[in-house]
């Protein structure tokens, strides 16, 4: 069946849902097609989450992670490290690392990566704010969990040269990860073994 044969609800529904990262036109029409056959309750259960995702789902205001409060689970966890600090680059890289299970300490993610080809740079991220968590949390240590690519390598950089004068241990996760590789991607066992063998900057 062509794209022009489907009936117009259906195209709408196939064209947005091909926006979706790593979702082409034949996956978003056969997604398209399980929601056309699936129970009425079932779709607006879906359609409900959709909502609720957009209204409730906020940043943390610690640590800018997802939150539904004003802290995120981590930051609300009174057991954490409160002297360790994991920075990232997005929400999903620390999601991943979370499902380690091994880190114990706190997060700051800053919301992306220095990119000067992109036109972003350090005003673009939180950088700011890092600094200041830094000062105000008595952080003893910063572990930098930037993707391993020009524009983590940029960022890793920059924040060290930036943190260093406030006379905190600045560390980096290295082992395992290869060039051009995304946190959020890599396996558990990688993750592990990343923070593990971490290395000052």
């Amino acid at each position: 069946m062509s794209g022009n044969a489907y009936p117009a609800a259906l195209r709408r529904v196939i064209k947005d849902i091909s926006k979706w990262p790593g979702v082409g036109e034949k996956s978003a029409a056969r997604m398209a097609m399980h929601l056309l056959r699936a129970p009425r309750a079932e779709v607006l259960e879906l359609a409900q989450a959709l909502l609720e995702l957009k209204e409730k789902i906020q940043l943390c205001r610690r640590c800018y992670a997802f939150a539904d409060q004003e802290l995120c689970p981590t930051c609300a966890d009174p057991g954490r490290r409160p002297g360790q600090l994991l920075v990232v680059a997005e929400p999903g890289d620390l999601l991943a690392i979370e499902k380690v299970g091994w880190y114990q300490g706190l997060y700051h993610v800053l919301g992306g990566l220095i990119s000067p080809l992109e036109g972003i740079g350090p005003d673009d991220i939180r950088l700011r704010e890092l600094l200041h968590r830094v000062m105000k949390e008595e952080v003893q240590e910063v572990i930098l969990g930037l993707n391993p690519s020009l524009e983590g390598e940029t960022t890793t950089t920059y924040l060290a040269q930036e943190l260093r004068p406030l006379g905190i241990k600045v560390t980096r996760i290295a082992y395992g990860l290869p060039m051009g590789g995304e946190i959020k991607y890599a396996d558990q066992q990688t993750l592990r073994e990343s923070l593990n063998h971490r290395v000052e900057t």
